[in-house]
């Protein structure tokens, strides 16, 4: 490529949960409409605005499927989530297998089943957990081994494998088991519908699992210390989204663009270790605004070697799942600050687009765990429209000029600002790619 067609950089920042709904104790406006945020605000003012969904309005999205389709992934592609904790947790799992999120809670009878007492139970100490999870973590039934791998606290990873001889005896598709509200009774394990018949002896030997894992912890000296301090017991294993690991395009093939993930969380490891991203994996400090002005200090460093490089912080979404509206306002206003330390770098460098969005809206009051409604998108750099919004919050956007892109449109609208879009028509690999120039086979004499 000339010098005349360099590629221009992109900086994509994800607010985790960012968006919300409108709280009375705001004059009905969101926390983002309530916080503070001139840093932000100014990104609005000189950039081009949209509310984006990573999904269809309306529908709650859990962060995993979300960046999945921020990323130019289709549903359809996706593995489930436990494959990508795993995989970002250093667990292995072969393509033969299957993994689910695992991790242990307090249930009760009642009616003949179990019921959800608490979600999390408290006061395990690390010698307990590691003792509960030694006292579970192998099971075999109906040509299926349970392999439970702890990655930390009382949560791990549940690994399905056919045993010698049973090919073809685990499938990914069954129901979850854990409810993950208090009070509700535990599911079933049942095979969905449609669901091949190695996904249905999955879903038996789950169950044989999970009975045996709540046999077996009911009588653990830990659960008998517990009930004599009158603590609740730590007696099920409970299970949710399990998946299969398959072979995605890469996103350097599918983009065109060498890709990075700044952020803390394994499954945000995982995912784009998945897709084949490098990953700066970070901590979390405990100050939001400073931990994302060293990220994005990371990400400027970092922008001679790559070409996308995303930016994450769970911050947002935290506050918010602690069902304070006043606490998530409050670190808004310290990621807007650690934004505001960085972000003139970027906008001074005339080969590089800023983006800045969220993943899904974290209700933080009510009972909802996500919710359904879009957030705001600014995507700033040489060449984007500058349109009329001078506020960046779920409301102002929504009268910006880039509309309501949905799922993987956003990496669309970020390889045109890239200078990046395809034209319609052009043929020049016989796999179809949506970027360009694409790389193609040269036309060769001889």
């Amino acid at each position: 490529m000339g010098a005349d067609m360099a590629v221009k950089k992109c900086v994509l920042v994800v607010l985790d949960g960012l968006g919300d709904r409108s709280h009375a104790c705001f004059g009905h406006r969101t926390p983002l409409e309530a916080a503070d945020t001139p840093n932000l605000d100014r990104l609005a003012a000189l950039g081009c605005n949209g509310l984006y969904h990573a999904g269809h309005l309306g529908q709650a999205l859990p962060s995993e499927n979300a960046h999945f389709a921020m990323f130019g992934y289709e549903a359809c592609e996706f593995p489930g989530r436990g494959p990508l904790e795993a995989l970002g947790a250093g667990i292995a799992v072969a393509p033969d297998e299957v993994a689910a999120l695992a991790h242990f809670s307090s249930v009760a009878e009642r009616d003949g089943g179990l019921y959800l007492f608490r979600d999390k139970p408290g006061a395990v100490t690390e010698a307990e957990a590691l003792e509960l999870f030694r006292a579970v973590a192998a099971f075999a039934s109906r040509g299926v081994r349970f392999t439970l791998v702890r990655d930390k606290g009382l949560f791990g990873i549940l690994v399905l494998s056919g045993e010698p001889g049973h090919r073809g005896s685990v499938g990914p598709d069954f129901t979850d088991t854990n409810p993950m509200v208090d009070g509700l009774p535990i599911p079933e394990v049942l095979p969905l519908c449609g669901a091949d018949p190695a996904s249905g002896n999955a879903a038996r030997a789950l169950k044989d699992y999970l009975r045996h894992a709540y046999q077996t912890l009911s009588g653990h000296p830990i659960n008998t210390d517990r009930a004599a301090r009158g603590l609740c017991p730590v007696n099920a294993v409970v299970t949710q989204r399990p998946g299969r690991p398959g072979a995605p395009e890469p996103f350097l093939a599918r983009h065109g663009l060498r890709a990075l993930s700044v952020a803390s969380g394994v499954i945000y490891h995982g995912l784009c270790a998945y897709l084949g991203m490098d990953v700066e994996k970070c901590t979390d400090s405990g100050d939001p605004g400073g931990d994302l002005a060293k990220r994005l200090a990371f990400a400027r460093d970092a922008l001679d070697r790559y070409d996308f490089i995303h930016v994450h912080t769970k911050a947002p979404d935290e506050a918010a799942h602690t069902k304070s509206p006043e606490k998530k306002r409050r670190v808004i206003e310290a990621l807007d600050a650690g934004l505001g330390q960085v972000m003139g770098a970027f906008l001074d460098d005339p080969g590089v687009i800023l983006a800045v969005t969220a993943d899904h809206s974290t209700p933080s009051a009510g009972p909802m765990i996500h919710c359904g409604e879009p957030v705001p998108l600014v995507v700033c750099g040489p060449g984007v429209r500058r349109d009329a919004v001078t506020r960046f919050d779920e409301v102002a956007a929504a009268g910006g000029a880039l509309g309501h892109p949905r799922g993987p449109e956003l990496m669309r609208v970020l390889q045109n600002a890239m200078d990046r879009a395809k034209l319609a028509g052009i043929r020049e690999t016989p796999d179809h790619r949506e970027f360009w120039p694409a790389p193609c086979a040269p036309f060769r004499l001889d």
